[in-house]
């Protein structure tokens, strides 16, 4: 069943191709976030909840602000009978219901799968746990760097024997949430054959082992422990980062035409006839002799000089950019990968716009993350709750309102 319009503060210029799912948002931290961002992006009508204690001091921080973009918020303590009665009529109207909460806690607050699927049978229900569903970890707490320890992450990111790295960003969290999202949309695809809906879910393990995608078939398909790499291609050379003049040089020219346009521009015509580099196994058993010859050519110019040189000769490069030179950078600029909104507590603020373009779809962030509470009357209202039944949950507490002129 789809809800009533949204009044959207920037609504596209036609429906968006989710515009007809109405989800329900029960995630929490980052990786269930990260999946309903997905569906909100493209036009869903996303009914966040939270708690009625949700201190709105909390939901201006960047992270927060980027992850609940194109949503509204409604508060509601599950805690209580009538909490979980609204909530299971949200339920029996919605789509979609996405958390990422532990098994016995979706049971106890009453939204596990068995009940709400009696209750909609129609509904799709989205998890994401840290270890699985079931399972000897089913009930641990889990987040991305524990993951990200477990899953392998770490035994293969970092210098050789330098000791496990984690990767610098929550790599488990959004590849578990966009994972979801596809199940999700997947599901929704066959309900329109079959009628009834089902339970998708997934964890940060699987997730983040689907992630190291080619060194996990390493042990897989060959039983080989992949080792510490550092900046280099764990199996092509030479593909990694190399200092410059003035700073650091990534360069993958391991095979084919770009190997030889590589040595070609760095002023070492003969390397491609040389015995020791003449294959690319050759040149990952002498890598390091390799390295060194890359090493001494780059130095004798900038980072600059080299991204321009080998691009034109058609070798992949680039520099290593911190956040300030990311945004800055002219094709990111091109790309529009900022965007702008409007906070009604923090103000105008730039988001991170949703990595995915359909052609001829309004991708704009329609509205900013909402605070705690903003939008619970309006989402009562359209959920079929009279004004004095809206009033009551509010007076006991089950709901709370939040409004501009709270602040």
């Amino acid at each position: 069943m789809t809800a009533a319009p949204n009044n959207e503060t920037h609504p596209p210029s036609e429906p968006l191709p989710l515009a007809d799912l109405v989800v329900i948002d029960l995630s929490v931290a980052r990786a269930g976030p990260t999946a309903v961002r997905q569906l909100a992006d493209w036009g869903a009508d996303v009914v966040r909840i939270e708690s009625p204690d949700t201190s709105p001091k909390s939901q201006v921080s960047p992270d927060y602000l980027n992850l609940h973009r194109n949503k509204r918020g409604l508060t509601l303590d599950l805690k209580t009978d009538a909490g979980r009665s609204v909530l299971h009529e949200l339920v029996g109207q919605a789509d979609v219901l996405i958390e990422n909460m532990r098994p016995r806690v979706k049971r106890t607050l009453g939204f596990d799968w068995e009940t709400v699927s009696a209750i909609n049978p129609r509904l799709v229900m989205g998890s994401i746990s840290g270890f699985g569903q079931t399972g000897p970890y089913a009930e641990r707490g889990g987040v991305d760097q524990i993951a990200q320890g477990l899953a392998g992450m770490m035994s293969v990111t970092g210098l050789p024997d330098g000791g496990p790295v984690r990767a610098g960003a929550a790599v488990s969290d959004v590849a578990a949430g966009l994972q979801l999202a596809v199940g999700i949309l997947v599901a929704i695809h066959e309900r329109q054959r079959t009628g009834r809906g089902r339970w998708v879910h997934t964890s940060l393990v699987e997730s983040m082992i689907g992630v190291l995608d080619f060194q996990a078939a390493r042990w897989t398909v060959d039983h080989e422990v992949p080792p510490q790499a550092g900046n280099d291609h764990p199996t092509l050379r030479p593909m990694g980062l190399y200092p410059t003049a003035d700073g650091h040089l990534n360069v993958a020219a391991a095979w084919g035409r770009m190997w030889t346009s590589f040595c070609e521009v760095i002023g070492e015509p003969d390397l491609p006839s040389d015995e020791r580099f003449i294959s690319p196994a050759a040149r990952v058993e002498n890598h390091a002799a390799l390295t060194e010859i890359i090493v001494n050519a780059l130095a004798t110019n900038d980072t600059a000089h080299w991204v321009t040189a080998l691009n034109d000769a058609g070798v992949p490069a680039g520099p290593v950019n911190d956040m300030r030179e990311v945004f800055e950078d002219e094709q990111v600029r091109h790309l529009g990968v900022a965007t702008p909104t409007h906070h009604p507590v923090s103000g105008p603020i730039d988001v991170v716009r949703n990595a995915t373009t359909i052609e001829g779809v309004d991708d704009s962030i329609r509205r900013p993350s909402p605070i705690a509470g903003e939008h619970s009357g309006e989402l009562l209202r359209q959920f079929g709750f009279d004004d004095e039944a809206v009033a009551e949950l509010i007076e006991d507490g089950v709901v709370s309102e939040w409004r501009e002129r709270d602040q």
